[in-house]
């Protein structure tokens, strides 16, 4: 809203007005704004969530401790959410296509997440919302992302290509001589379905290669591949936030470690020369995601503030559903999500750890009569906890390698 204010400013030559038009400026704004909202109206909020009683309620997992944080106030997402949608519909150009789709993401899983939070608190259901339902809801984003990349004409990757496959189009002719050739370039907007691949020279894939038999036809039945894929990952990362948020600070923590490299991978992929340089692809107005993800980054320190240990307040699933959401999203829109699994490593060792724990679990139990654990207890976290380390020394050391795994993601645009 601000961003069209200081547009009408800058027409009518108000001193200092351009300065909105900088993406620097107005995404440290974002980061400076979300951090005072979710201080100030946290602390609010966590007040209001206590004298409703709505707290979390405690599996007894055997853990030492563990049985202090009952009653701790949960639905803690809602700051985080706020935190992140204000400042971007103050800061942020809400014609962008890019920025649409982010506040559709945040919002619809929020509303997801707040669901089955709501389920559990208020009718006292510990399930909560069915997983089908939750998963319906993941599937609905994935499917608007996929569909908005796919049909929308604001969504392109721009090339630059050589005329007439390589050979020289112009030969420079010095004093009647022709003395030299020089290549002639022009710059394309093309609709694919690329992607970058890490640590590769030729680091595109394009979701057509899948299928390959079609021959000319995979390119335009590229969709068939690319949705489900889209769909998968979103759904992958959004439950693999949900799975680590067990201890106080380490989702919200990782989040921001994470949105970080986004916002940074975001910005390179948005600017002509960085991308150029760099070898990527560039496509065009990503730039303004680099405004929301600055939100992000303010609202998950924020609310870290309130989640540290020993966390006054929980995100629940009306947040940790929304996390991961928005970081799939993210990577998928500036063509970044093979690079997940390394830049989310922490999330996808927590949700390995599940996967590995129950199949193996079921199959000791058909083989042997009776189920047989790998880990003490999944996800990770608490295997370490029944080891026996402290909390904090758990959330430390995790954050710890997100950082070194973040560190790895930026570097691979030089690792090739």
């Amino acid at each position: 809203m601000l961003y069209y204010l200081f547009d009408w400013l800058q027409d009518i030559e108000f001193p200092g007005a351009g300065l909105f038009y900088f993406i620097s400026f107005r995404a440290s704004s974002a980061i400076i704004l979300s951090l005072i909202i979710s201080l100030i109206f946290g602390k609010r909020i966590i007040k209001l969530l206590e004298r409703k009683q709505i707290g979390e309620t405690v599996r007894d997992l055997g853990i030492e401790g563990q049985n202090q944080k009952k009653g701790t106030p949960t639905m803690g997402g809602l700051i985080i959410l706020i935190s992140i949608v204000f400042p971007t519909l103050l800061l942020g150009d809400l014609k962008n296509i890019y920025i649409v789709l982010m506040l559709v993401t945040t919002v619809w899983l929020g509303i997801v997440g707040f669901a089955d939070d709501y389920i559990k608190v208020f009718k006292k259901d510990k399930k909560g919302l069915s997983g089908w339902l939750k998963v319906l809801g993941q599937i609905v984003v994935g499917l608007i992302v996929g569909v908005s990349m796919l049909l929308s004409e604001d969504i392109f990757v721009r090339e630059r290509v050589m005329l007439a496959d390589g050979e020289p189009m112009m030969q420079i002719n010095y004093n009647n001589d022709i003395t030299d050739s020089v290549e002639i370039y022009v710059t394309i907007d093309k609709k694919n379905t690329r992607t970058n691949i890490p640590f590769l020279k030729q680091n595109e894939f394009d979701y057509a290669y899948l299928l390959w038999f079609l021959g000319e036809r995979a390119t335009k039945w590229s969709w068939i591949v690319f949705i489900p894929a889209i769909i998968l990952i979103v759904t992958a990362v959004s439950n693999s936030a949900n799975m680590t948020d067990g201890l106080d600070g380490l989702a919200t923590g990782l989040s921001a470690i994470i949105g970080t490299t986004l916002g940074i991978l975001a910005y390179l992929s948005g600017n002509i020369i960085y991308s150029d340089y760099l070898n990527i692809m560039y496509i065009p107005y990503t730039g303004e995601l680099v405004i929301f993800m600055a939100a992000f980054i303010g609202a998950t320190i924020g609310f870290l503030w309130y989640n540290s240990y020993p966390a006054q307040v929980f995100m629940g699933d009306t947040g940790s559903l929304s996390l991961g959401g928005i970081i799939a999203v993210f990577a998928i829109l500036i063509r970044k999500e093979l690079l997940i699994p390394i830049m989310c490593g922490i999330f996808f060792v927590e949700s390995l750890s599940v996967m590995i724990q129950v199949s193996y679990f079921k199959y000791t139990r058909k083989k042997y009569g009776e189920g047989r654990r790998i880990f003490r207890m999944a996800p990770l976290h608490h295997h370490y906890q029944l080891m026996g380390y402290p909390e904090p020394k758990i959330v430390t050391r995790f954050l710890i390698v997100g950082i070194l795994l973040a560190v790895i993601s930026v570097v691979t645009l030089k690792i090739r």
